[in-house]
């Protein structure tokens, strides 16, 4: 039987259709048509999650916060005293748990919110019109099943 060389890999397949390097110029692709708005409204693609998350959470400490925007912890504590300097957010003590921070949005934080999500709705429909809609609820399905089955392993 002749011997079979040792593979590492990179026969597999090409790098373009591997599953990491798809899934980052897929965000690349999504995310060109949004910097520019975030750009112009002086927030980063973190900064604008965060504001995302708390303006669905109503109000949630800084471990649920960083897990629901996926963000690392040390970057969270940065964006949030960059947010908090910009009075969009605002923090207070967990009554229950002192040791627990608990953060919103102000009204500020909504209203700027309010202010960005026409634009951003505009560019959204027009990722629907160039792709539709329900082949982006598929891939968002897809996407969700692959999360679920991973965090299983």
């Amino acid at each position: 039987m002749p011997h079979s060389p040792v593979k590492d890999g990179f026969e597999l397949s090409k790098t373009r259709r591997t599953l990491p390097m798809a899934l980052l110029r897929a965000r690349e692709a999504v995310m060109e048509r949004f910097r520019p708005l975030l750009l112009a409204h002086g927030v980063t693609e973190q900064q604008w999650r965060v504001l995302r998350v708390l303006k669905e959470a109503e109000e949630t400490d800084a471990s649920d916060l960083a897990d629901a925007a996926s963000i690392l912890a040390p970057s969270l504590s940065r964006i949030l005293r960059t947010l908090e300097t910009r009075a969009f957010i605002a923090t207070r003590k967990d009554p229950q748990d002192g040791r627990r921070a608990l953060i919103r949005l102000t009204a500020e934080g909504h209203a700027f919110i309010r202010q960005i999500a026409p634009e951003s709705a505009a560019i959204y429909a027009d990722l629907e019109a160039r792709l539709g809609r329900a082949r982006i609820d598929a891939l968002l399905d897809d996407l969700e099943a692959l999360m679920t089955a991973l965090e299983r392993a």
